[in-house]
């Protein structure tokens, strides 16, 4: 009998759930130079972001970013005409951006002084 010239097919490797579980790297081994680094020398050569001072320019994204969801919120939920919607904007904003940038002030002051106590 002849033989077909049809591809084996893989098998399914899903479990119960349908998980399928990722097997481990099957080519060749990687060089030293293609390696990720690792451990702490690859933590300690990137900057924490709680390590950096507050800036004005991050804390206006937020409140924008807020302002944005609050109008959404007052018209979806609050049934808010679009209008008024609208007004509330620049109150929101005018809030946050202060606020916002007092609050991350004080956790990057907190969190200075708990680093040199160590």
């Amino acid at each position: 009998m002849a033989q077909t010239k049809r591809r084996r097919r893989s098998k399914h490797r899903g479990n119960a759930v349908g998980v399928v579980e990722a097997r481990g790297r099957t080519g060749r081994k990687p060089t030293s130079s293609e390696k990720k680094a690792s451990g702490p020398s690859a933590r300690a050569s990137r900057p924490n972001r709680l390590d950096q001072l507050p800036t004005w320019k991050s804390a206006t994204q937020r409140a924008l970013i807020a302002a944005a969801i609050m109008f959404g919120v007052g018209i979806a939920i609050l049934r808010f005409k679009p209008a008024q919607a609208i007004v509330l904007l620049p109150i929101v904003v005018l809030i946050y951006i202060p606020m916002g940038y007092y609050t991350d002030l004080f956790l990057y002051r907190r969190r200075q002084r708990r680093k040199m106590a160590r």
